[in-house]
This record gives structure tokens, C-alpha cells and sequence, in this order.
């Protein structure tokens, strides 16, 4: 079998079952001596999506560094090093479990003719791919998973150089999934064997990629014969996502939901930035405009007017976090009982209904969902290029349908996690309608910088738990505006009457280092790889090749 570069393997070894181990020929009759390469794709599909979630990959820390979440830990103030557990984890898990294992079935489809699975492994290699390339920028792609080859390790290619090559295997993937009889099965985690909707995938994932070479090539041909084609997402059903269950043996739940609720040793924390600005107390966008996805986004151990076990840093009523950047003196203070965690919609746990209650593994069900890419997400997609010059097109009617989409896709998560919770429903109500008036006129009245903040920042509030995504677009298009402590003048204060027992006062915060426009690479991989770079130094300044 086709093995990755020796460290990852040997890593591996202590932390996951051994991949070479797992297919070696076996002369026990009692065991099998090889694999039917359907088995492959839920591991495939499983482990991809793992590399890239909250609590298990590479969004554990870009979540913070989207300001969605705080932390105590090395991503507060941009710290991430090659030696990031989460991070570590999260190339393992891509390398070893999913594109390892991809490569195999791909050689094992061809070999018995099977469109539907080599179109659909194409078109995972170009995403999983390209999620990397966004994050880190040159990576291990022509050579990776060629030992069979000769080839031990890798060399790193260059970002700008993979890009194109991830079109042509879209493009190879669309036309296996349209020849005659492609059709899958329940192996396939995504769309149980669909070819059709892959397809859409497919060319829904051009689309996203065109938009984020925008700045660097001309892509307004290619993105136009996209929509003019028509066979982009167009349901909330068409996205690509991937539903985690509710068993807990084997463990199938949304790796962010035991972090949150079955541990007594809680790390995240909701930034209050992104608090805020769905709260509609941030001055400078959505003011005053509360947003009605904050019981399904976040839930709230304490009520509203119930003290706390510990002194608070942040507190708005039963809402409790700590900030980005914190020098205060309460920020160290253990609150796993009162701070508020990721609610039903990122991560499959509880609706807040404003009783509080204290967390535990039976809060939730766990069934969340990892949005990789969806309609809502094309949506935006659409009006971002529409309000950047690149298409044609009325902006506002697309932000609209964009913010309508993103509550039905709410509303799709909740079914999904089978709650016993009585939830309501989102879309269409009136709190939302008023809600996307109120976007839609502060839209009306902003210049064409406010206006693609708006977009960006909505698209933002929608990827909740998808931080791959909201970090690339943050670094092409400069927003949403993320919470800068050195803009604050060192001070920040909780919410005037935020806590009910006391008025909380300022809180210092500072952030000495500059915005990464990449992640490290894992120290690992350059202490063993002869063939990797060096380490990156001065990470503000290196930048992926698309982000101009």
C-alpha cells in the first residue's frame, strides 16, 4: 500500500491505528488480506471533515483567529506553533487517514471501472486540497502518498502552481460522475451515491475557488459560464456537509460537542466580539439589530439574573466568556460551570431556552453537522463577486436571498441533530424578516466598502464552526473587521449591567504579534522531512499566493 512521509507514520503509530498495519497481507484465514475500496470513503469522508472541525482540526485554532471563540490557550494572540496539537492533528488526520486512504480507492475504482467513486474522490482531493493550500499556502501535492513510487518524502509545491491542478481534477471528476450507470451507494457519507449532486458540488467548489484567485487572474469568464450553467447548489439539501451522529460507542458525535459538554476542562470560550456583534451591541455594524440565531448558536449555563461561581471577566446577562488578548486578572479563573458554550447549530449541543443548567455529555445529542459548503455559502459567493466587479448582477437581491437561506439552514441543522428539546422554527417568522430588513437598509445606506463588509460579515456569522472558510476570507477581503486590541486603547468593558452582582470593570488587553496570513507548518514533518522547507518566520508577512 501507497505511505505517506515516515513521520506521520510514526506519529500515527501511538495515535491511531497504524495504516500500514491495517492493509498488510494477511495469511490468517480468519482475517481479510485486503479491502473492498467502498469501505474506504467513510473513513475517507470522515477523517477529511475531522482534519478540518473545531476539537480535532485545523478549525480548533482558526476559530479564534476569526474571533469567533476565545481561548487561553496558544491561538489567543496568534500564537500557533508548528508544534500545535490541533493543528498536528489535523494534517495526520488529512495526510495519513483521508487522502492516503483516498489515493487507494482511487487505484481500486479505476481498476473496476467505477465512475461514480473516482469522480467523487476527485473532487474530494481538489477540496481537502485546497483547504490546505488556503491555510498554509505551499504544501506536499504532486508527490504525497508515492512511496509505492520510490518517493519517500515529498517535495513541497507551490501553492500558485497546485490551484490550476485542482480545476482539472474537478473537471475530471464532473465528467466520471456524468457517464452512463455513475451512481454510488450508502457508502458515501455526503450524498448517499448521488452523482448529480456531486456534480453540483463540483462546480460549486470552482465557484468558490475562482472567488478566492479573484485578486490575482481574471476570472469573470469562468465564473459566469458557471452560473449561466446552472448546476451550482441551488437547495439547502445540495450542500456539502457532513452529519455526525449521536452513538457515543463508537464515538460519532461532532468532535466540538464532547470538548464542550463531556469535559470538566473546558478551553473555548464565544468571543465576545462575535457576541456582540450578533448581540447588536458592536457601534459599528448591526447596531441594535439582534440577531434571532443566538439561542441556536450559543447556549447559556447560567439564567440571566443567577450569580456565578467565580468572578467574570465578560458577562451580558447569563452569557459569560473571556476576550482575545486578555491581561486581566480573571481570565485564568476556572468557570466550566457558568461560561457559555457552542450551542446546537455548530455543534449538535442545546438550544438555549434562557433556564440554564449546567452541561453535561446527555445535554445534547451531539449530531451536529460540518458544513463544508453550501448553498447560503454560494449565495454569498455570488454577491461578494457581484459587489466586487467581477459579475453582473442586483447585490442587494443576493444578500437577501443569501441571509434567507442561512436561517432555513438553521433550521436544517436543528432537524438534523433530533433534539428532544422543542425548538422553533426560523425562517420565514417575523423576528427574522425584521431582522434582514433592518441588514438589508443599513445595506442601502453604506458605501461600497460598508456594503461588502455586510456581506462578508453575514457570511461570517453563517459559517459558524467552519473557521477554514472565514480565515480565507478575511484574508482576501479584509473582513468582517476582527477585534484588534490594539485598537481598543488597551482597555475593553464588559456590557453596563451585563452582571447582575456586580458592575464589572475595564479589562487590559494587548496582542504583540501580527495577523498571520498563514499557519506554521508542523514541526514534525521539517525535522524529518529532508525535502521541506524551513520553518516560516514572521508569519504576518506570508501570505498564500491568492491573497494579493
Amino acid at each position: 500500500m501507497k505511505k505517506i512521509y515516515t513521520y506521520i507514520l510514526g506519529i500515527a503509530s501511538l495515535l491511531l491505528p497504524s495504516c500500514s498495519d491495517y492493509f498488510d497481507i494477511n495469511t490468517d484465514p480468519n482475517n481479510p488480506s485486503d479491502v473492498d475500496y467502498t469501505t474506504l470513503v467513510p473513513t475517507i469522508q470522515l477523517y477529511g471533515t475531522r482534519a478540518l472541525c473545531t476539537s480535532s482540526g485545523l478549525s480548533n485554532e482558526l476559530i479564534v483567529y476569526t474571533h469567533q471563540f476565545s481561548t487561553r490557550e496558544e491561538a489567543n494572540e496568534y500564537g500557533v506553533t508548528g508544534a500545535d496539537f490541533y493543528t498536528t492533528y489535523g494534517w495526520q488526520y488529512m495526510y495519513v487517514r483521508a487522502l492516503e486512504n483516498l489515493e487507494l480507492a482511487m487505484d481500486k475504482a479505476s481498476e473496476a471501472n467505477d465512475n461514480f467513486t473516482i469522480g467523487m474522490l476527485k473532487v474530494l482531493k481538489a477540496y481537502y486540497y485546497s483547504q490546505f493550500v488556503d491555510v498554509f499556502g505551499d504544501i506536499p501535492f504532486s508527490e504525497a502518498c508515492k512511496t509505492d513510487e520510490g518517493i519517500q518524502f515529498p517535495k513541497y509545491d507551490k501553492d500558485s502552481e497546485i490551484y490550476p491542478q485542482l480545476f482539472t481534477l474537478l473537471d475530471e471528476g464532473i465528467a466520471a460522475l456524468k457517464q452512463d450507470g455513475a451512481s454510488g451507494g450508502d457508502f458515501d457519507l455526503y450524498y448517499g451515491g448521488n452523482a448529480a449532486q456531486w456534480i453540483k458540488a463540483a462546480n460549486s467548489i470552482k465557484l468558490k475557488l475562482y472567488t478566492q484567485v479573484r485578486l490575482v487572474q481574471d476570472v469573470s469568464a469562468e465564473v459566469k459560464a458557471l452560473i449561466d450553467g446552472g448546476n451550482l447548489m441551488a437547495s439547502t439539501e445540495d450542500g456539502l456537509m457532513f452529519r455526525f451522529g449521536s452513538s457515543t460507542a463508537p464515538d460519532e458525535r461532532h468532535p466540538g460537542y464532547p470538548d464542550s459538554y463531556a469535559t470538566t476542562q473546558q478551553t473555548n470560550h464565544i468571543s465576545p466580539w462575535f457576541y456582540e456583534i450578533m448581540r447588536g451591541l458592536n457601534k459599528t455594524i448591526f447596531t441594535n439589530n439582534k440577531d434571532p440565531r443566538i439561542p441556536y448558536y450559543f447556549y447559556n449555563q447560567l439564567k440571566a439574573n443567577q450569580p456565578s461561581s467565580q468572578s467574570c471577566e465578560y458577562r451580558d446577562g447569563g452569557f459569560v466568556s473571556i476576550y482575545f488578548g486578555s491581561r486581566g486578572d480573571r481570565v485564568s479563573l476556572s468557570r466550566d460551570n457558568d461560561l457559555t458554550v457552542p450551542g446546537i447549530y455548530p455543534v449538535g449541543g442545546r438550544y438555549d431556552d434562557g433556564q440554564g443548567g449546567t452541561v453535561n455529555a446527555n445535554s445534547g445529542t451531539g449530531a451536529g453537522i460540518y458544513r463544508n459548503l453550501t448553498y447560503a455559502d454560494c449565495l454569498y459567493l455570488e454577491a461578494e463577486l457581484m459587489q466586487a466587479g467581477v459579475i453582473n448582477g442586483d447585490v442587494r437581491a443576493k444578500l437577501k436571498a443569501a441571509m434567507e437561506e442561512s436561517f432555513k439552514l438553521v433550521d436544517y441543522v436543528v432537524e438534523a441533530a433530533g433534539s428532544s428539546q422543542s425548538i422553533p422554527v426560523l425562517a420565514g417568522t417575523q423576528t427574522v424578516n425584521e431582522y434582514i430588513t433592518k441588514v438589508l437598509a443599513e445595506f442601502d445606506n453604506g458605501n461600497d466598502e460598508k456594503k461588502m463588509e455586510i456581506i462578508m460579515t453575514q457570511k461570517w456569522i453563517q459559517n459558524f464552526g467552519n473557521a477554514v472558510d472565514t480565515y480565507t476570507d478575511y484574508r482576501r477581503t479584509g473582513y468582517p473587521v476582527m477585534f484588534d486590541p490594539n485598537a481598543v486603547g488597551g482597555y475593553v468593558t464588559p456590557p453596563a449591567g451585563g452582571d447582575p452582582t456586580e458592575t464589572l470593570p475595564p479589562v487590559p488587553v494587548a496582542c504583540s504579534v501580527a495577523y498571520p496570513k498563514s499557519l506554521p507548518y508542523i514541526s514534525d514533518e521539517l525535522n524529518l522531512n529532508p525535502n521541506a522547507p524551513a520553518q516560516k518566520t514572521d508569519l504576518g508577512n506570508k501570505n498564500v499566493f491568492w491573497d494579493k
